[in-house]
């Protein structure tokens, strides 16, 4: 079923209306669909590199709304919608860790998790959820979310289709090592922890 649904979106690559299907796959992926709009964002912007940058743009709003769809389904409707949403994935344990998480960093979780591949819907959820301030939600939300995507646009603008294969071979690692940057670079700066 994941493998249809993510043959589905790349088929979104080659139409017309690529772009509004972008917009409305990262709506939807922050916060209930499970595949990342990364994928459809390498094949627009490998389709139309001069569009890489609006692409990302697209892909980053679309991605902050779903977060505060998600924010309002955690504040709101957490136990008839919030819950089956978090069981649907089997994220039980990973929503339990992430509520800690807020009570002790509140924005910074969701800026990690807005820029790697952890589920983001679950961090979008427990927001709301731990009511963490709204302004701080949005922050985190709009620079890590459009760190994110910038940067698989500007590496595609920049290097082409060799660049998507090594996106899609190292992405994991990438995003770790850019993590634990962002971390020691708040350590230092005594921001976190």
């Amino acid at each position: 079923m994941l493998r249809r649904a993510y043959d589905w979106v790349l088929g979104w690559a080659d139409h017309r209306y690529g772009g509004l299907a972008l917009l409305l796959l990262a709506f939807a992926e922050s916060s209930v669909f499970p595949i990342p709009p990364d994928v459809l964002l390498m094949a627009l912007a490998l389709g139309k590199p001069g569009a890489a940058f609006r692409f990302a743009l697209i892909c980053s709003v679309g991605s902050v709304a779903g977060g505060l769809a998600g924010y309002l389904i955690g504040w709101l409707l957490m136990d008839g919608l919030g819950r089956p949403i978090i069981e649907l994935y089997n994220a039980q344990a990973a929503y339990a860790e992430v509520e800690q998480r807020f009570v002790a960093h509140g924005g910074w979780a969701v800026a990690i998790a807005g820029f790697t591949p952890i589920p983001y819907k679950v961090f979008t959820i427990a927001a709301g959820a731990t009511q963490l301030s709204l302004s701080s939600f949005v922050l985190a939300s709009v620079v890590s979310r459009s760190a994110r995507f910038f940067l698989i646009s500007g590496l595609i603008y920049y290097y082409g289709p060799t660049i998507k294969v090594f996106i899609d071979k190292y992405f994991n690692i990438l995003t770790i090592v850019f993590t634990v940057l962002v971390l020691l670079g708040f350590v230092l700066l005594g921001w976190y922890g």
